[in-house]
């Protein structure tokens, strides 16, 4: 499924994970397009559709001439989210693929 994923979903993804990480709290600047499309190998139009997505969404504030800026609330706001899609889209196929090998979620709390 991620191997299918377009690469601006996959930055975005992964600049999602850096302001929940706290790697880019609020009021952090992000990284120019530039200089994270030299990092990740990437087009610095994908990482602007990228960053476009995170401006729409209303999580970042653009400052002309100066930078992006993560606003306040945006990792709890992008955490409420993943939790989301992850309840949706990947939690049930988890909880059947432990039910078809006989796991308990207490099983998952024990440490090998």
């Amino acid at each position: 499924m991620s191997a299918n994923r377009p690469v601006y979903l996959k930055l975005r993804d992964q600049i999602a994970a850096a302001i929940i990480d706290g790697i880019y709290p609020e009021g952090a600047m992000l990284p120019s397009v530039r200089a994270l499309a030299a990092e990740q190998g990437a087009n610095p139009l994908t990482v602007a559709k990228a960053y476009q997505q995170f401006q729409n969404d209303g999580l970042v504030e653009v400052q002309r001439g100066v930078g992006m800026y993560v606003v306040r609330g945006a990792a709890e706001r992008l955490r409420s989210a993943e939790r989301a899609a992850f309840l949706r889209d990947e939690w049930p196929e988890i909880r059947s693929r432990m039910a078809r090998l006989g796991l308990d979620p207490a099983d998952l709390a024990v440490t090998p």
